[in-house]
């Protein structure tokens, strides 16, 4: 099968952990080692998250002030490059060098006029306390929400259009090499009319980019793993239900938290409309998660519409 696997935040960096080198390393070690016997039997892009990374390069860049700080495009690239890396470099090892591993620097096409600019949602960045996140709004002129029980700083996050290097990584995988691209989003681009790409201060939701790369690619199914079980209805509440299997219309009329899980159910919907499936689930149980002993899986045909675990 061809299979894009979307990394959750949680493969990158545990909540609450430093975000050292050491730290990123281990954790991507973990879950490319759990996605081994994956990758060496089908056709499979990786694609992931950099909101925490792509957050504390900003921060970095902000202690040099003899220069202006680098534009979240550059950044974006800046975490594409380091995290691609450590996961060939991982997947490679987990698979004995059976495989090769392309990292791809990758660029998703957006338009400048999305709605998005206006209303930042994306979290990027280390939490805050309530008052350390007031603080940094006012010194750099940030917006800020809430993430849990703390504070990050949110971005526009606008809709990706296409992937760029979509046609490269088609390429790639039908020359059987494995492929880690997408990573962040993509960096947001614009198009003028002579055909001439800029980059843009955005960070793109990384579900809905591996879902349009996966439509691009006619993907069998998109994987989105993250720290969750179960893609819950009423998370969080005493009127919790989880969520096993689902049409992509059924979940579309439920409620999610932007920025959090409604991306990744949006994504899968688009999955299950062009009709692939869509599994989102927990990397620590993938092959239950596979098998269908937990996540939940959106797909076309479901006669029930929603089927709760």
């Amino acid at each position: 099968m061809r299979i894009v696997v979307a990394l959750g935040g949680n493969a990158l960096a545990r909540r609450g952990e430093p975000m050292t080198a050491d730290h990123l390393r281990a954790n991507v070690r973990a879950s490319c080692e759990a996605l081994a016997d994956l990758a060496g039997k089908h056709e499979v892009v990786i694609t992931h998250g950099n909101g925490p990374q792509v957050g504390l390069l900003a921060l970095q860049n902000l202690a040099y002030q003899d220069v202006a700080a680098y534009p979240l495009d550059i950044l974006g690239a800046e975490t594409q490059g380091m995290i691609g890396y450590v996961i060939q470099q991982e997947l490679s090892n987990a698979l004995g060098g059976a495989r090769e591993v392309a990292a791809v620097l990758t660029t998703t096409e957006v338009d400048e006029d999305d709605p998005a600019f206006s209303l930042p949602t994306k979290l990027i960045g280390p939490m805050y306390s309530a008052h350390d996140a007031a603080d940094a709004a006012a010194e750099y002129r940030w917006t800020i929400a809430r993430d849990g029980a703390g504070f990050r700083r949110v971005v526009p996050s606008p809709h990706p259009l296409r992937i760029v290097q979509a046609p490269l990584v088609r390429t790639l995988l039908e020359n059987d090499r494995l492929v880690v691209c997408v990573g962040g989003g993509g960096v947001p681009v614009k198009t003028d009319g002579k055909g001439r790409r800029t980059g843009l201060q955005a960070v793109v939701d990384k579900d809905l980019a591996s879902a349009a790369l996966a439509a691009e690619l006619q993907a069998d199914m998109l994987v989105m793993l993250t720290d969750g079980d179960y893609v819950s209805e009423n998370w969080g509440t005493p009127e919790q239900r989880d969520i096993l299997t689902a049409s992509p219309e059924a979940i579309g009329e439920l409620a999610f938290a932007e920025g959090s899980m409604k991306p990744k159910v949006d994504a899968a919907i688009r999955v299950a409309q062009a009709g692939g499936r869509a599994l989102i689930g927990p990397l620590d149980r993938l092959d239950d998660l596979l098998e269908r002993r937990v996540g939940t899986e959106i797909k076309p045909d479901v006669p029930e519409g929603i089927i709760f675990a």
